[in-house]
């Protein structure tokens, strides 16, 4: 089929980054590849937390960028912590004046919330646990009313097209109530903005399509990936038989909600001396502990919140009316669940990736700010951040445009999506052999697993990337033979030092460490080890 050629940039997701970095490069047109309505898939939309930010006067952004440091165990960007942090107050004023109905207090002043690891309350919310959902709305009513911005939906990207090293364009699909063969949109640029991986796993708090295609696609396309092993999960998706799991934010536990077993002990008080608010891989394994020990992990509000959580958090409320939980009367059952890839797609400062035409931002994007565990509230600041460095970074790339003719699809015949059975297989392979607690043996399990899988559909390029990116993160664990942060490696369950080395592979290295498995080889004879 005849390529579509435009002059808009190229921009795959629609969640905040996206948005944000759209309505950054007025007056240049830009085309937006959203699968879902506007916002709707979007993991931003589901954010509870907020975003985080020194807004009060005794705080400062130099001590978010040392909490950013110490909460990523060794693998954090110093230079880029500090710049991130810098930003953040103008970019919670920025939203504000788009729309963003942040809580305020009588004075005027922003509501802020301590959440994690965080030596200061400094996460900006709205409606306690509605900050994501309020700001995406906010954010597309802006879009939908900017000349410049087209939004495709009901379409998903399924590859990049490559010449040489540079990106010239994506092929999409359509994907409504099914999935249709793609054709090429060619563009000036490309920015990828299209979430993390955490729904590789069998329990995971992201939308349903988040399930780290975005990232699979750069990877095979030659990108280079960093810091693919690390893959944060959450300590409190409530443990209900819901997929996706509901999410009960950290902030329940700022406002002093305790976990506890099924015997009423308090089980993160012998864990940290930051107890319940300890950084969250921490937390997140001391709940597994429990589950894995059959004692029940709970959140428990009743005391320390009650009846308030019905107005301050009314998400986590809605959830737990819906799986039959009164949390004003009960503890809340928790887990652990996949929540935020630390990993992706490497990209310098200004988000430009190892391929020439492509950028990144949001969750599919390491541009080492997170390190080996990020800190509560960071991810939103850093799709903000990212998404104005992207703008300007594609603006200034390319030659002026002031308007191109919008964009239309013909009608395409339909394609097989990927089979729900061996998507299901990869999300518990994933979460058996490289979830909250990982060693050589089922690493090397779930790389044969994740290369039959593979095998079963060789043609489809969802499953592809998805089968990509699972390879990439359990490859990495595999070569990081040390315990740091997310990552968890019960046969080396110690950190080798105090500060670490990101990791850096290509899909190409990543396949030659699975192969290396099956021939019984070292890991580190194919592809650089990060320790």
């Amino acid at each position: 089929m005849t390529p579509i050629d435009t002059s808009r940039v190229i921009i795959v997701g629609a969640g905040l980054a996206a948005q944000y970095c759209a309505l950054k490069l007025a007056p240049r047109p830009v085309l937006m590849i959203s699968p879902d309505p506007l916002g709707e898939g979007a993991s931003s939309a589901w954010a509870q937390g907020g975003v985080a930010a020194a807004m009060d006067p005794a705080d400062s952004a130099e001590a978010h960028a040392r909490d950013t440091v110490v909460a990523g165990a060794g693998t954090v960007d110093r230079r880029i912590a500090q710049s991130v942090t810098a930003e953040a107050r103008a970019h919670i004023l920025d939203l504000t004046l788009l729309g963003a109905p942040f809580d305020r207090a009588a004075d005027g002043g922003y509501v802020l919330s301590r959440e994690a690891a965080h030596s200061f309350a400094r996460v900006v919310r709205v409606r306690g646990d509605q900050a994501g959902a309020e700001i995406m709305r906010a954010l597309a009513r802006q879009v939908r009313e900017a000349d410049h911005i087209q939004v495709l939906e009901g379409v998903m990207a399924t590859r990049l097209e490559v010449t040489g090293d540079r990106v010239i364009g994506v092929a999409v699909a359509r994907c409504g109530d099914g999935q249709s063969k793609s054709i090429l949109l060619r563009g000036p640029a490309v920015l990828l903005a299209g979430g993390g991986s955490g729904g590789l796993f069998a329990l995971t708090t992201n939308p349903p399509r988040i399930q780290g295609q975005v990232i699979g696609m750069a990877a095979r396309a030659g990108a280079r990936i960093a810091d693919a092993e690390f893959v944060q999960f959450h300590p409190t998706a409530l443990a209900c038989g819901v997929d996706p799991a509901p999410l009960a934010t950290e902030a329940l536990r700022g406002d002093g909600a305790t976990l506890i077993n099924r015997h009423g002990a308090r089980f993160m008080l012998a864990a940290h001396p930051d107890a319940e608010l300890a950084p969250r891989d921490i937390v997140a394994r001391a709940v597994y502990a429990q589950t894995k020990a059959g004692l029940a992990p709970a959140l428990d509000t009743r005391a320390a919140i009650g009846a308030r959580i019905r107005t301050d958090f009314p998400a986590v409320a809605e959830a737990c009316r819906q799986a039959g939980i009164d949390p004003v009367k009960h503890p809340i059952p928790v887990a652990a669940a996949a929540h935020y890839h630390m990993g992706g797609v490497a990209t310098d400062p200004q988000g430009q990736s190892s391929l020439c035409g492509l950028w990144a931002c949001g969750e599919v994007a390491s541009t080492g700010l997170h390190g080996a565990n990020r800190l509560a509230s960071n991810g939103l600041l850093e799709a903000l951040v990212y998404g104005r460095r992207c703008a300007l970074s594609i603006d200034a790339a390319l030659p002026v445009s002031r308007g191109a003719p919008t964009v239309s699809l013909p009608d395409l015949s339909a394609e097989a999506a990927p089979d729900p059975a061996l998507v299901a297989q990869l999300r518990h392979a994933m979460t058996e052999g490289a979830g909250v607690v990982r060693d050589a043996q089922g690493l090397a399990d779930t790389l044969a697993m994740i290369a039959r899988i593979e095998a079963a559909q060789p043609g489809c390029d969802v499953l592809r990337n998805m089968t990509a990116t699972a390879t990439l993160i359990a490859a990495a664990a595999l070569l990081r033979r040390e315990s740091r942060g997310a990552h968890f490696r019960s046969d080396y369950p110690a950190p080798a030092g105090e500060s670490g080395a990101r990791s850096l592979l290509t899909l190409t290295e990543a396949l030659n460490v699975r192969d290396a498995t099956f021939r019984k080889e070292p890991a580190c004879a194919t592809a650089p080890c990060p320790t």
